[in-house]
């Protein structure tokens, strides 16, 4: 088992890492670079989430259609195909976009639907195959396994970026974005070999609820509708930031596209060091405080780049940075743990599958909220960072309101029937 586990965390980290050369290194140079409109971009790469929740479609069909008696696999390598080739084409659709505009916004969406739509059909995949190979007690180890190589491998990703893409030029990208799609592709048939069995094409261990059902159950509790509007609060706060921080890092303090590359692995590390931390600090403190510890965290690193931005200072920017990567990591786990407290006995399942849909809800909102504010703030001011920095500003806010929301959510009414799953499982739900 301890192979598979292995296996699901390659496919898990492949997907993943066609994703963060456009979210972090393309969008940077799309804005910046090409000029291309923020609002524009910030929906190309939010098509991922747009799509979310065809995974209840796409999930039911690979179940009753298996291929050469395989439900996953096929699947799985089909999904990865269309993320691998979104990837590598995507720095020329960008480039068509300037050269030639009404072709290049086909091609865009073409190519970026095919993207978005290979993320959907090969997490959906192989998340009901960890599922399906595990079985309930095997589960939370198996997540916890794929969401650290899954870190770990973004961070080593962005990382390689930079020596790839310096000194920039737009062949280097396109060399880069190739690298990547295909050390991706080969990472995930590699996982993919002898994963699945045959023999396991019958049944589906998933659990699998409506929207009404969802709906109806969070409804339920006061308590529980509250902690999910804070949730969706935080979540836009926490991930608006990712579609402007690199064009945000280039305009002000002059980084090269290798330099801003890397911010990526930056935050990353804080946020896995802390991840870490949380764990122990839940066996000294209130999950709700450390969850607190970590808004405020996240808040002062917001507040850290916006001064960055007025004092035009690269170290200050690298300390929100930090500090931003930390609290995150400590409201990821913290919240979480807060969510499972909230669970009502028998619906385990359902609010795992509930926070898969904020989540991706929350990111849709943050990319599209980042994008208009920046490019029509950027449009009637004089100095373009004001665009960036209403945007680190709003999302500070938005922080702050649900820092305020998260004093009055009282998990103790509710007694948790189910063993939660320990930190660092917890934190995988965080993908």
């Amino acid at each position: 088992m301890f192979l598979k586990r292995i296996q699901l965390g390659m496919i898990h980290m492949a997907v993943a890492i066609t994703l963060l050369p456009i979210t972090s290194t393309l969008n940077r140079v799309a804005i910046h670079e090409l000029h291309i409109s923020g609002t524009l971009f910030a929906i190309l790469a939010s098509i991922p989430f747009i799509f979310s929740p065809l995974q209840v479609a796409i999930g039911s069909y690979s179940d009753q259609h298996p291929v050469f008696g395989l439900r996953r696999t096929p699947y799985i390598f089909l999904g990865l195909l269309l993320c691998v080739g979104g990837l590598i084409v995507s720095p020329q659709v960008a480039f068509l976009m300037v050269n030639q505009p009404i072709l290049g916004y086909v091609v865009a969406g073409l190519a970026f639907g095919a993207w978005g739509m290979g993320y959907n059909f090969s997490s959906v995949a192989y998340l009901s195959l960890a599922s399906d190979i595990s079985g309930a007690d095997g589960r939370g180890k198996t997540i916890a396994t794929m969401w650290f190589m899954m870190i770990v491998g973004i961070i080593i990703t962005s990382i390689s970026l930079k020596p790839l893409l310096d000194p920039y030029s737009p062949e280097k990208l396109q060399m880069a974005f190739t690298v990547v799609g295909l050390v991706s592709l080969a990472i995930g048939i590699v996982g993919l070999v002898g994963l699945e069995s045959r023999s396991n094409v019958h049944g589906s261990s998933a659990e699998n609820y409506s929207l009404k059902t969802m709906l109806t159950v969070i409804l339920k509790s006061p308590q529980v509708t509250l902690f999910f509007w804070y949730l969706i609060l935080l979540l836009v706060a926490l991930l608006g930031q990712d579609i402007v921080l690199e064009p945000f890092a280039a305009q002000a303090f002059k980084m090269t596209v290798g330099e801003t590359a890397r911010l990526t692995s930056i935050s990353g590390t804080a946020t896995l060091i802390m991840i870490l931390v949380a764990g122990a600090l839940e066996r000294r403190i209130s999950r709700k405080t450390v969850a607190q510890i970590g808004n405020i965290g996240a808040l002062i690193g917001f507040l850290l780049i916006v001064m960055s931005g007025f004092l035009l200072s690269k170290n200050v920017f690298y300390a929100g940075l930090v500090v931003f990567g930390a609290g995150t990591g400590l409201s990821t786990v913290a919240n979480l743990a807060l969510m499972f407290d909230l669970t009502l006995p028998g619906y385990m399942g359902l609010f795992i599958g509930a926070w898969g849909v904020s989540n991706a809800l929350s990111r849709l909102a943050g990319n599209l909220m980042a994008g208009i504010i920046r490019d029509s703030v950027t449009a009637i001011a004089p100095d373009p960072l004001t665009g960036y920095m209403m945007v680190f500003g709003i999302e500070a806010a938005l922080l702050a309101i649900a820092i305020v929301m998260l004093t009055r959510i009282d998990a103790t009414a509710f007694h948790q029937q189910v063993a939660p799953p320990s930190a660092l499982e917890r934190a995988a739900l965080a993908e």
